[in-house]
């Protein structure tokens, strides 16, 4: 590759980071990443001579056994590959290509991982070990009602706001990824635990620039991070007695299977997550159906006479 393609190459690779700054509107961490991903794919270009308006399915498809070849999980593998194809999209939407290269190019098998999902009852029975003498019990009781409520996303809890609380209309705002905002009916009993929370709140000295954060720490005066929320709910199931591998990602899986199984269309769970595609909700169809298949595997009087429900 000549010096000016290379200087071409890198031009591209900036008009597509202002694209998804601007017309994507994505978080700066998914824009580096797919910054990453397309950079990754030049430094395998490069040594071969290929310009990236040149690069062709065959090439594509060579890009990805390499990958394999580094012994990169077929994961992370998709992901990489997540970025490229938004970078040739880009390119096409752009003028630079007539054609994406992309389009005919398999993703990697990944299989399929169903998160975990806690029981309605081992919601409550993770609330209800919390201790309410503790300083901060108050808050994290708050906490994990709002986030199983609404179906939070982590980030998303913690960056909650006073002036994002509609409460007596039943309402929150959430920023989700890409500073996309949405509204979330929030259930009375999440209302009343961060009534009961701000009078705690309110005698606080938080620290300046973070007045408007809803849940703070006591401690340090601030907002919560993501660390200190994940510490909060894998201790409480490990005081529940929870055997599962939990994280705060857990209640909003929780929120959505336990919505799809009292009868909520896909479309309305979608609305709720926040999520761009219907294709990352619809994992929790399938969770239902994982569900299904193990209750008629342990119930069906025809597969326990068998044996198969032991």
């Amino acid at each position: 590759m000549s010096h000016d393609e290379k200087i071409q190459s890198t031009r591209l690779l900036e008009k597509f980071g202002q694209h998804l700054l601007l017309e994507k509107a994505l978080s700066t961490n998914t824009l580096d990443a797919y910054v990453r991903d397309v950079e990754k794919l030049f430094c395998y270009l490069e040594p071969k001579g290929l310009h990236p308006l040149d690069v062709t399915l065959d090439v594509l498809e060579n890009f990805l056994a390499s990958l394999h070849d580094e012994n990169i999980q077929p994961r992370s593998q998709a992901r990489i590959l997540s970025g490229i194809r938004a970078f040739y999209r880009y390119l096409v939407l752009d003028g630079y290509l007539e054609a994406d290269p992309t389009l005919l190019l398999e993703s990697p098998k990944t299989g399929m991982h169903l998160p975990e999902v806690l029981s309605v009852g081992e919601i409550d029975l993770l609330i209800d070990t919390i201790d309410l003498s503790s300083r901060e019990g108050q808050r994290n009781r708050a906490i994990i009602e709002t986030m199983y409520s609404c179906g939070l996303r982590v980030s998303e809890a913690c960056n909650l706001k006073l002036s994002d609380l509609y409460l007596s209309d039943g309402f929150i705002k959430v920023e989700g990824k890409g500073s996309k905002q949405r509204l979330v009916p929030i259930s009375e009993r999440a209302v009343a635990e961060i009534m009961d929370y701000m009078a705690e709140r309110s005698a606080i000295p938080i620290k300046p620039g973070h007045e408007d954060f809803l849940f703070v720490s006591a401690h340090r005066k601030t907002k919560l991070s993501r660390i200190t929320l994940f510490h909060i709910i894998t201790e409480l199931a490990q005081m529940a007695g929870i055997k599962k591998s939990i994280s705060p990602h857990t209640l909003r899986h929780s929120f959505a299977t336990h919505l799809l199984e009292g009868g909520a269309n896909l479309r309305v769970i979608q609305s709720m997550l926040g999520h761009e595609d219907i294709g990352t909700t619809e994992i929790y169809t399938h969770i239902d159906a994982h569900r299904l298949r193990s209750e008629i595997i342990e119930h069906h009087p025809r597969n326990k006479r068998r044996g198969l429900g032991e």
